[in-house]
């Protein structure tokens, strides 16, 4: 293959016309010619050119890619003209016609200098394969953009001191290896990006590999009890830190009611005289035995109505969702039913710790994402203050993972202290033909009304099924919805897009 010096002319137009001619000149001669451009605009342009010249050609780029095999199978062959981007038909061989190897074979010819020497060599392979003949020669301007980023014009001005006219061309090795050498600067300044960028999605990526981890022992069960252990740990300590550094007191028993749900037993005369070791101690030993507490709470209070789910339902329900609150968060909670009673409501229990530490996370998390994306832009103006933004983006972004952390422990810990079961008395029968499903919400959050609202639950049920024949039972196993009151002005839940008192709230 012959590898020739590159063609440098003043400007496009004259790079164009110029290769134009030399495409109609391997045309006459019978050799085929490959043209490769670095983008779909130049081929384009290209092949408007040879349209005015009435020159028949293919055109090989994005938009034609569905015809890409059969324009390579075409291009070989005796005067064909192909026109394609830099990165198009690569990885194929350009089988010659016949009469073509005496011609002198395929010629190459290079609209523009690639950014990336791996380009123009992998454009220059096209020709010459296994031991077939070929050509190859790169057209290039002064206006091009490789050209104007190194050193343009002093090519121009010597252009001029020399009388160079229009279409006058320079060839001459000293220009072709100071275009190579214009391509490695561009090619290690590339390098150098990637490589930042790689330093900073290594900070990203030990954080995403902290959070993963800590969502599968949440997803799958794995030390989810001893996360939710240190949760109140982390939790206490920073109260007890923060409050004794303050000598806020009340803070501090505030504090205790809004994260814990307790009015600690800790006097104001100990917190400020003890130990802070043992005041986290002491603070902790009293949030886990609350938190034990509310857990037996949340067992007798579902308890029962899981027990008359089953009396009414059967076998034929699996899953029953539980809704949760704290009065500022609302959390559906699937169950298994057969589970829930085997444990006595432990594992409801374990259910909603593992539902809210993966909501906690996910929430966060997303947020935490969108800090990071604007402090990586943030940071770029230290710069002006002589300081390495990659240090400066390594810090900040510890200091906000810090307190991600902080605000997941918190969330956590608050829902897990504070969540209750929304529970009101609605007595008022199925109707017939709806889908079988146990609404806990509305059912009043006491014991008694608890044992009072299942038993007519039953008894309707009973009726109810009575009614139909005592037959008819659905033998797909459902998880049993259960949702918060719908209002009647609200939209229908089925969908259909009609307010509820217009379509299934109309006998409610």
């Amino acid at each position: 293959r012959d590898d020739r010096q590159d063609l440098v002319y003043k400007t496009k137009r004259e790079k164009y016309k110029a290769v134009i001619d030399e495409i109609e000149n391997l045309r006459n001669a019978g050799r085929p010619s490959l043209v490769g451009t670095t983008s779909v605009e130049v081929s384009e342009l290209l092949s408007r050119m040879l349209q005015q010249k009435k020159i028949p050609h293919n055109v090989l780029n994005a938009k034609q890619h569905a015809k890409e095999a059969q324009v390579v199978a075409e291009a070989g062959l005796a005067g064909a003209v192909t026109i394609a981007t830099n990165m198009a038909g690569r990885g194929t061989d350009i089988k010659l016609g016949p009469g073509v190897k005496d011609a002198g074979g395929l010629a190459i010819i290079g609209t523009e200098r690639h950014e990336s020497r791996r380009v123009d060599r992998q454009l220059r392979g096209r020709a010459g394969r296994q031991g077939d003949p070929g050509s190859s020669q790169f057209y290039v301007c002064l206006e091009d953009d490789l050209m104007r980023m190194f050193g343009s014009e002093r090519i121009a001005s010597l252009m001029d001191r020399l009388g160079y006219k229009e279409g006058d061309v320079i060839q001459h090795r000293m220009i072709s290896n100071s275009i190579q050498r214009a391509q490695k600067k561009v090619e290690e300044n590339n390098f150098g990006i990637r490589k930042r960028l790689l330093e900073y999605d290594d900070v990203m990526n030990k954080q995403r590999n902290a959070v993963y981890e800590k969502r599968n022992h949440a997803l799958f069960g794995e030390r989810l009890a001893l996360d939710i252990d240190t949760s109140f740990s982390a939790i206490a300590g920073s109260l007890i830190d923060s409050f004794r550094e303050q000598e806020d007191y009340e803070g501090f028993k505030l504090g205790c009611i809004v994260n814990f749900g307790l009015e600690t037993k800790i006097d104001e005369e100990s917190f400020n005289r003890e130990d802070v070791n043992t005041l986290i101690d002491k603070l902790y030993d009293e949030a886990s035995q609350k938190y034990s507490a509310h857990k037996k709470e949340i067992q007798q209070q579902a308890i029962p109505v899981f027990k008359n789910i089953r009396l009414t339902q059967g076998s034929h329900i699996e899953n029953v969702v539980v809704p949760f609150t704290d009065s500022r968060k609302n959390l559906n909670v699937l169950a298994n039913l057969d589970k829930t009673l085997e444990t006595e409501g432990l594992e409801l229990c374990h259910a909603l710790e593992k539902t809210i530490t993966l909501a906690v996370i996910d929430d966060s998390w997303k947020e935490h994402l969108r800090a990071m994306d604007d402090l990586k832009q943030s940071v770029q103006t230290a710069y002006l203050e002589q300081k390495d933004p990659l240090v400066i983006y390594k810090m900040e972004a510890y200091n906000q993972f810090s307190n991600m952390n902080a605000e997941v422990n918190k969330n956590i810990v608050s829902f897990l202290t504070h969540a209750t079961i929304p529970l009101q008395q609605d007595n008022a029968p199925l109707k017939e033909g709806r889908q079988q499903k146990t609404d806990m919400s509305r059912m009043r959050a006491n014991k008694e009304s608890v044992e009072q609202a299942g038993q007519d639950y039953a008894a309707n049920e009973r009726d109810r099924f009575e009614a139909g024949g005592g037959g008819d039972v659905a033998t797909k196993q459902e998880p049993v919805k259960v949702a918060p009151k719908i209002g009647r002005n609200e939209p229908c839940p089925c969908g259909s897009g009609k307010k509820y008192k217009h379509c299934h709230g109309k006998d409610a």
